[in-house]
């Protein structure tokens, strides 16, 4: 069963993950926060800086770690037993808070560093972020549905490219496509709205007057982050998705793009 964790109003999660300090990253994650704890209440997971194991093991299953089975509904059974680890705990209980979440790292490989995608694996455990069923519809609460409804995030990513290499054309692919698993597979599957993305190009060449710049943007953007409104996809349990969790074909016929999930 998961249980639903209404956040606590004005209270902020700033998730970080890149190692260097003095970086450009490690700027905007200062003055980031700096500059939301005007309006919020601002918890940090710094996942490097707390040396944040993100490997899912046997630890995450306490007494079931000799159990065979699914792994993932093993760490869930360990959750509702109150076994899972102690440094999950501390990060579910964060997140829980938080009405806003806000995720930065460096776009590594196409994607989030590894230690950021192991955050997920270990924390969003079933029955904590999602696993039951709407009894009525018969259809998992999942995709707009599940325990972390009613928050938002917005996702801060600094990448080595111009915005026309990774952009909708782009030789390296579409920025909004490469991070579907994230604002889609990740956060709307367990019921967060996400916010339009935060992009820094170019993040490897700039001077000091483009960290200014860049720091700069991102206070304005967060001065006004309390007031934007989500990007939302379409929901499991709207419909449009109707017996095969495939779009209907009478939506958007003839397109295949990720373009056809967004609301």
């Amino acid at each position: 069963m998961t249980i639903s964790h209404p956040p606590t109003p004005g209270t902020a999660l700033w998730l970080y993950a890149h190692p260097r300090r003095g970086s450009l990253n490690d700027r905007l994650f200062q003055e980031g926060v700096k500059a939301l704890s005007e309006r919020y209440d601002v918890t940090t997971s710094d996942l490097h800086a707390q040396r944040f194991d993100p490997v899912l093991g046997d630890r995450d299953l306490g007494d079931l770690a000799d159990e065979p089975g699914n792994i993932a509904e093993l760490a869930g059974e360990a959750y509702a037993r109150g076994q899972a680890p102690g440094d999950v705990q501390r990060e579910q209980a964060r997140l829980a808070a938080a009405e806003l979440l806000v995720i930065q790292f460096p776009l590594w490989w196409y994607g989030p560093p590894a230690i950021l995608k192991g955050w997920f694996d270990r924390v969003l455990t079933s029955g904590f972020a999602y696993g039951d069923m709407d009894a009525e519809l018969g259809v998992p609460r999942r995709y707009g549905d599940g325990g972390l409804t009613g928050r938002r995030a917005l996702v801060v990513v600094t990448a080595g490219e111009d915005a026309r290499s990774i952009g909708p054309r782009g030789i390296s692919g579409d920025l909004e496509s490469l991070l579907f698993p994230i604002t889609h597979g990740v956060l709307w599957y367990v019921g967060i709205e996400t916010l339009d993305l935060h992009v820094v190009h170019d993040a490897d060449g700039l001077d000091a007057a483009g960290a200014d710049r860049e720091a700069e943007r991102l206070r304005q953007r967060l001065s006004t982050v309390h007031a934007e409104p989500a990007r939302r996809f379409r929901s499991l349990r709207d419909g449009d998705y109707h017996g095969t969790r495939s779009l209907r074909p009478d939506l958007l016929p003839g397109r295949t793009d990720l373009g056809i999930h967004v609301a």
